[in-house]
């Protein structure tokens, strides 16, 4: 015996062990590759790019409220000297005068390698002329004192051109020296994080480093003691929608954990009988995890975060172990997986055929997630067919439950005896309602919108609208995307797209783009640009004959001589000159680099009093152009689609899998009639759920439809049961039978139903699919199977 009981015990152990080592030593991530596709397409290796490292995943917004002007004011150059020198942020910028000054000095130094209106015909006696004749014009303007001290330097007008090519002149309101918002009631400051937005322990790092800034800052000014501070953008979403899942999961696995140990307790009344009934969901979800590690490299967030509730099954074994085998002196001492370990085998391998079909998903996120379950279900059976019998102390006694499984018997009995024949019938109507009502609703049944699983606010969605109109950045979801080997190439192609944006922002497709060629312009063009700079011979000739009647000396344009003969001869402009300047966070925020790969980004931004812009005739525009490696992304309508084709797979792979279960239950019960009875109950069940769900206004999400495959992986097992006792006509054991259902079922109601009111997207979908649909499925199962009364039902 303790030979047999070593060479069972042992290698649970072992496997134990080395699964919790493969656990301890796997690659965990939280990034957007779970919904990467494993062969994606192009534009869908850009999409997730965008999302992950993008510039606008980099964002934090912050504004500063309440309190008088000046003390916000101080509040934001205070929290803007803290943070400029925290290398967690790549940039930070608060219309500081310093900042621009800085910004002013290097376009004035480099005017003729960044102005796009450098041409040897801008050079020319006559291009001179009518630049210097502009210059004159624009002396009478409202800006006529700032320029008339840069006449000597700059005749032909190239700050002033820069000035409107980069928009410095736009952008939010000023007030004390920071920028405001329009109605001046709050200071607005910009942030961008050296890390991608992906990267959420960053971006938390991140937050908390504004928060301590602004304390800090709000502490050492006693006149800044009621200004607010509130901060936005998706790395700030990102880590409260991480807090919040991880509070409300927290938070709710110890009620619900609390509650279902509660009622274990009270069913078996045995401490030894409730820890061991533990072991099959610990070793599930240990191997679930490890075999992920194995099988994927890696275990994604998202696996871990659904895939954890899917153990939920595992418990129910260990029930119908301990209560099912009560009817016998001692379950460890007598075969009772003769008896019933057939039926939880067919049920655990019904529910392995339904999740088997997410293994070939090309998306890691689907295929994890039915690696997860299959290892974790199989894992905590074969633990209660085999580990809990060796494990039992020789004189467990716990609670019997056959009154409990006799008062269910009489009232399924009265029920039944009144309903008759009209119950099936009753079903049949029940479901072919529920199909007619899926049916009208079929256009609008399934949400593939991505924000549907979001768990943000929508007051926080307002307010960072709010802040990013102030700050007149908007929130730009089009963008046009240009590949390359090298930052000189993908410039090159920049600066090849920008004539054909030029176009479109004529034709009024487009309100305006940004390009980082507009910042630093490739050494090509500067050289063309630098190129096209006259000698000094030539210069002078040239302002000779354009100087001709016009109220300017020679004489007082040699500053600006010198400055051209300069720029002639000095060094291009590089990436390492932008240091130090809001240009190096507008330019980094415009280009990527993964791995090998370069990716020069183009916003693009609405004509004014327009919400969306024609993608298509953009991207026609630039297909016209033969534009090579230049494609233009609906960041939003990328995403929903992706999703969408996400949501539409797992969809057809679950319908695959109900096939394989079909087959399997077929080949097993070797009876049309038994399956179908096996069936009816889940099938009947998730529709029910999913009319009630529509009817209510909910769209479901892949949420739901993972939540339906639990009904019927959870559901088999009522049903199995119920056709067991009603195929062999049981009276001794269905009273028990009866009661580790009823009792398995309210763990799984009281497990899931809790999520219901967990106010996150996510955990809300699993929680009002399962709990409902279980809670049927048992109901249906009862209802629909006849099967023989227990001794004593009928009393």
């Amino acid at each position: 015996m303790r030979a047999h009981r070593a060479r069972i015990i042992a290698p649970w152990l072992i496997g134990v062990a080395a699964a919790a080592w493969i656990v301890a030593h796997a690659h965990y991530v939280t990034d957007l590759s779970a919904f990467l596709p494993a062969k994606p397409t192009a534009l869908q290796q850009l999409l997730v790019e965008q999302l992950r490292d993008g510039p606008a995943s980099r964002v934090i917004l912050i504004g500063l409220e309440a309190g008088t002007p000046s003390a916000r004011a101080q509040v934001s150059r205070a929290m803007a000297q803290r943070l400029g020198g925290d290398a967690i942020f790549a940039s930070v910028a608060n219309g500081d005068p310093r900042s621009a000054e800085r910004d002013r000095a290097l376009l004035f130094d480099h005017r003729y390698l960044l102005s796009d209106a450098v041409t040897a015909e801008h050079f020319s006696s006559t291009g001179l002329r009518q630049a210097i004749e502009d210059t004159i014009g624009n002396l009478a303007s409202p800006t006529g004192l700032v320029l008339k001290s840069l006449v000597p330097r700059d005749p032909t007008g190239e700050m002033l051109h820069l000035i409107d090519q980069f928009g410095v002149a736009g952008g939010p309101k000023t007030q004390d020296g920071v920028w405001t918002s329009a109605d001046g009631t709050r200071a607005l400051l910009i942030v961008q994080t050296a890390a991608a937005g992906s990267d959420t322990d960053a971006q938390e790092r991140a937050v908390e480093a504004v928060r301590a800034a602004f304390g800090a800052s709000a502490a050492a000014l006693p006149a800044a003691s009621t200004v607010r501070l509130r901060v936005s953008g998706p790395g700030v979403f990102a880590v409260a929608a991480r807090d919040k899942i991880k509070r409300a999961a927290t938070r709710l696995s110890l009620v619900s954990g609390s509650l279902v140990i509660a009622v274990l307790l009270a069913v078996y009344r045995s401490t030894a009988a409730l820890a061991l009934g533990l072991l099959p969901v610990a070793t599930g979800a240990l191997f679930g995890v490890a075999a992920v590690a194995l099988g994927f490299g890696v275990v994604h967030g998202v696996t871990l975060g659904f895939g954890i509730t899917l153990i939920g099954e595992c418990v129910d074994y260990s029930i119908y172990f301990f209560i099912q085998s009560q009817r016998r002196a001692h379950p460890a001492a007598d075969a009772w997986h003769r008896s019933l370990w057939p039926t939880i085998r067919l049920g655990m391998l019904t529910s392995v055929c339904g999740f088997a079909s997410l293994l070939p998903s090309g998306f890691p996120g689907l295929a994890q997630l039915g690696l997860y379950s299959i290892s974790g279900l199989i894992a905590a059976a074969l633990v209660t067919r085999f580990v809990l019998p060796e494990l039992l102390p020789p004189h467990l006694r716990m609670r019997d439950v056959t009154p409990l499984g006799l008062w269910i018997a009489r009232r399924r009995a009265a029920v039944r005896r009144r309903a008759g024949p009209a119950t099936a019938i009753a079903a049949w109507l029940l479901a072919a309602a529920a199909l007619g009502v899926l049916g009208a609703h079929h256009a609008s049944l399934w949400n593939r919108e991505l924000s549907a699983l979001s768990p943000v606010a929508a007051e926080d969605l307002r307010y960072d609208a709010t802040l990013r109109a102030d700050l007149g950045t908007g929130n730009v979801l089009d963008l046009v995307i240009v590949g390359g080997d090298s930052l000189e190439a993908v410039l090159q192609g920049a600066e090849r797209a920008t004539a054909t944006l030029r176009g479109l922002v004529d034709a009024r497709v487009i309100g305006a783009f940004d390009s980082p060629a507009s910042y630093l312009p490739s050494t090509a063009l500067q050289q063309r640009r630098r190129s096209a700079l006259p000698d000094e011979p030539m210069l002078r000739s040239n302002l000779h004959d354009a100087l001709a009647d016009l109220d300017l000396k020679e004489a007082e344009l040699e500053p600006f001589i010198a400055d051209v003969a300069a720029a002639r001869s000095g060094p291009l402009l590089g990436q390492h000159d932008l240091r130090g300047t809001s240009l190096a966070a507008g330019f980094n925020a415009l280009i990527l680099r993964h791995h090998d790969r370069w990716s020069a980004l183009l916003p693009l931004h609405a004509v004014d009093g327009s919400a969306d812009i024609d993608v298509a005739r953009v991207g026609a525009a630039l297909a016209a152009a033969h534009l090579a490696d230049t494609q233009v992304l609906d960041l939003k309508a990328q995403a929903d689609a992706l999703y969408a084709s996400y949501l539409k797979e797992a969809i057809r792979l679950s319908l695959c899998g109900f096939a394989l279960i079909v087959l399997l239950l077929s080949a097993t019960l070797r009876s049309a009639r038994r399956t179908a009875r096996v069936l009816a109950p889940l099938v009947l069940a998730v529709l029910c759920v999913a009319v009630v769900l529509n009817l209510c206004g909910e769209r479901l999400t892949i949420l739901h439809l993972v939540g339906m495959l639990l009904i019927v992986a959870v559901g088999s097992n009522y049903a199995l049961f119920f056709d067991d006792e009603a195929a062999r006509r049981r009276t001794a054991s269905a009273a028990l039978t009866l009661a580790s259902l009823a009792i398995a079922n309210l763990s799984t109601v009281i497990g899931f139903g809790l999520l219901a009111f967990s106010q996150v997207p996510v955990l809300e979908a699993l929680g009002e699919t399962v709990a409902p649909g279980a809670f049927l499925a048992l109901i249906f199962s009862a209802l629909l199977t006849s099967t023989a009364s227990p001794e004593g039902a009928d009393a």
